[in-house]
């Protein structure tokens, strides 16, 4: 099957991908045109995309099966568990159910699909098969991490140890706190990334990320536990800024079960032959296959700042490969 989608294929590296090179598409970009500021927060914000939909689940979760701040005063291993039961089922539901639409059933074959290759079945692979070492990651130190780091906060807010927000108290805040932590989370993410790309810590812990070259739902998780750790400390945020179990939640979202989404492999979700809800970026994409260059996402600017970035272009990739050499010598 083929449409015009498909006529955007040039490099043929790829199975598919975005225009080259790419456009600046960070909120930072100077100058700042009030028309380009109006459709990032439409594309963001104003329709169906990845962060509404997590928004939307995590108020779901907070008023239907999350535990109260009342619950969570004293750390307990039941409310304690029923964090780590949400943790697992929604991140099975998010990366299995991609995973199952794109690789299983094959819901829209390979239209949109960065790289030509299947999923790797290797001894590479712990398992001998990526997907379920992807699995085993996400699923243990992943999930079991992020329900650390989720209920301390908890603790944290449930005792007035760190400052609440509820609708009442700052309207504005509480829901502006929703569009910065996205951001907050891609320069966070841009540092720690850049410190684990430092040989010592990236043979020994970065690396198992890194096997994913060909990505896929359950990739986005998937990380050696010191990895996990440093990734999943962006949450540390709220102990400091006023916040609502509902942007912890979110926040928690965002990172775990969100991996997955961006992580997918497919650009966008076609239906009906249109792109409905954007997934995975070419962007980091390119850092997966050559691993030196796109740090951080589209969000911020610093990839374009300290000259780390990628616009997949043929240029492009040689200067990332002699920057690799010098890095890893």
């Amino acid at each position: 099957m083929s449409n015009n989608l498909d006529k955007k294929k040039v490099n043929s590296d790829w199975n598919y991908h975005p225009g080259i090179p790419l456009q600046n598409n960070s909120l930072f970009r100077s100058p700042l045109y009030p028309s380009f500021l109006i459709a990032w927060i439409y594309r963001n914000w104003l329709h169906l995309s990845e962060k509404v939909i997590l928004v939307i689940i995590s108020f779901l979760i907070w008023y239907f099966v999350y535990p109260s701040l009342d619950q969570t005063k004293n750390f307990e291993l039941t409310w304690i568990l029923q964090i780590w039961v949400i943790n697992l089922v929604l991140m099975i539901m998010i990366a299995g159910g991609l995973h199952w639409y794109f690789y299983i059933i094959k819901g829209q074959e390979k239209r949109l699909k960065f790289d030509k290759r299947e999923q790797g079945k290797s001894k590479l692979w712990d398992f001998s098969n990526q997907v379920y070492d992807n699995m085993f990651w996400s699923l243990t130190s992943g999930i079991g991490q992020l329900t650390i780091f989720q209920s301390v906060t908890m603790w944290l807010l449930a005792n007035n140890y760190s400052p609440v927000n509820s609708f009442s108290s700052n309207l504005f805040w509480f829901f502006g706190f929703f569009l910065l932590l996205p951001i907050w989370s891609a320069f966070h993410f841009y540092w720690i990334h850049r410190f684990l790309h430092i040989p010592f810590f990236y043979k020994r812990y970065h690396s198992l990320h890194h096997r994913n070259v060909n990505v896929g739902p359950w990739s986005g998780f998937s990380m050696h536990p010191v990895e996990h750790f440093f990734y999943i400390s962006s949450i540390c945020i709220h102990w400091i800024l006023a916040s609502h179990p509902i942007h912890v939640i979110f926040h928690a979202l965002y990172l775990g079960p969100g991996a997955a989404m961006t992580h997918t492999g497919y650009e966008n979700l076609l239906i009906k032959d249109k792109k409905r809800l954007a997934l995975g970026t070419f962007y980091h994409q390119l850092h997966h296959r050559y691993y030196e260059c796109n740090y951080g996402n589209e969000e911020m600017p610093w990839d374009r700042w300290f000259g780390t970035f990628h616009d997949g272009s043929q240029l492009a990739t040689e200067q990332t490969r002699a920057r690799k050499k010098v890095m890893h010598k």
